[in-house]
């Protein structure tokens, strides 16, 4: 005899908020590599990242959308910002198909959209299945008064270091060494910088990203852990002469420098490299997780749980890293669900929370209570769910986003 289900979805809201962000001088002050970089039309394309220019009173102008399940109970679960591309989906993929289900049924939602969806096991589709499963497990948490970190068998870890992620930050060697000696004095026991140069930019271009090795382990000593960012730019013969003369410099690791579906030349720079090979930042599921295992690609495996597949499949995958012995440090899309994530596995599974300074200031801004390292340390939220809610204070515009008719 089937079981009444005691609460069902009753409507998905996408919310678009917008406010007005502040800042001092130029917020975003320099950009990364990018794969696109190859094409010299292209090479001085600013940063996605950067907020809309100032307005009148120099504010920047922000956007983010949110997306909202509620149910004939009245408890909801909340997740973003996305991207109002992924909004798209939810509205017109997600939303009919799921209306009326047990939203307190996560898993069988989630395995049921990914059959549904059966081209959208990548990019955009895999974006919103991930911010619908965060929702969910935001309302599972609400709907049962407890933290999403106890839902998950927590706490492992009451708190968890986070590394100061430098995107948008100056990469001059002046600056970049005293932004770097600022992250220590703040508590941070570990930074990452982004290069700006790959190899079409020659021996000169090489020079500047050793330089930025040098004077970064110089400004924060011994003791703390430098990782360096190639952002999927890199070749493999590139990767390895510039593994081998920033050996003396000891990074902690070099993240994705070939493109994610690469994984084979993974392999390849993982087995010659003098210095550690993270990456995974760009895949997505347990099934791109598998594959890089299988292939012994990465020292340190990087998905994204906003982008992989949401809490569900990011549990997943820390089992499949778990059995290979490969440390899990989520990507920083959203740093109070990676909190909760990590609070709930043990310090080898997941040794770091990733804090990009500046971009998670942008991801945070509508938030009551952003969850922001102390001491160069990271808690997870104790309220019900994932623990965070909007500040409407922030709030100067807002509309309901819908494709469908009606």
């Amino acid at each position: 005899m089937e079981r009444s289900v005691p609460i069902r979805i009753t409507d998905i809201r996408l919310t678009e908020l917008q406010g007005l962000f502040e800042s001092q001088g130029d917020f975003w002050e320099e950009r990364l590599v990018r794969p696109l970089d190859v094409y010299s039309e292209h090479k001085r394309d600013p940063d996605q990242h950067i907020p809309k220019a100032r307005n009148a009173d120099g504010a920047h102008g922000l956007s983010w959308v949110f997306v909202t399940i509620e149910t004939d109970e009245g408890v909801s679960g909340m997740a973003g910002p996305i991207d109002v591309p992924d909004a798209f989906i939810i509205d017109t993929q997600i939303t009919p198909f799921i209306l009326g289900a047990d939203p307190l049924a996560s898993e069988r939602i989630w395995d049921q959209l990914y059959r549904y969806m059966i081209h959208g096991r990548k990019g955009s589709p895999m974006f919103a299945l991930s911010a619908i499963d965060t929702a969910l497990w935001d309302l599972k948490g609400k709907w049962l008064g407890q933290p999403l970190y106890r839902l998950l068998g927590g706490p492992v870890q009451r708190e968890i270091p986070a590394y100061a992620s430098a995107l948008g930050y100056s990469i001059e060697p002046e600056q970049a060494a005293e932004r770097a000696r600022q992250f220590v004095a703040e508590g941070y026991q570990a930074t990452k910088w982004f290069v700006r140069y790959a190899p079409d930019d020659g021996e000169a271009g090489a020079r500047r990203n050793i330089e930025l090795m040098r004077v970064l382990r110089e400004a924060v000593g011994d003791d703390v852990d430098v990782m360096i960012d190639a952002w999927s730019s890199w070749n493999v013969r590139y990767t390895l002469d510039m593994a081998r003369r920033m050996a003396e410099y000891r990074p902690y690791w070099i993240e994705e420098p070939v493109k994610s579906d690469d994984i084979a030349n993974y392999a390849r720079i993982r087995a010659a490299s003098p210095v550690p090979i993270s990456g995974g930042e760009h895949e997505y599921t347990r099934w791109g997780a598998r594959d890089y295992m299988k292939a012994g690609a990465v020292d340190i495996y990087q998905a994204d749980t906003m982008w992989a597949g949401g809490v569900s499949e990011m549990l997943k995958i820390a089992t499949i890293c778990s059995v290979y012995d490969v440390p899990l440090i989520p990507h920083g899309a959203s740093v109070p669900v990676n909190a909760h994530l990590s609070a709930a596995w043990p310090p080898p599974l997941c040794p770091y929370v990733e804090y990009l300074v500046k971009w998670n200031e942008l991801r945070q801004f509508f938030f009551k209570n952003p969850v922001m390292p102390v001491n160069g340390m990271i808690c997870p939220p104790d309220a019900p769910g994932v623990g965070v809610e909007i500040d409407e204070s922030r709030v100067t515009a807002e509309r309901e986003l819908s494709w469908r008719e009606a």
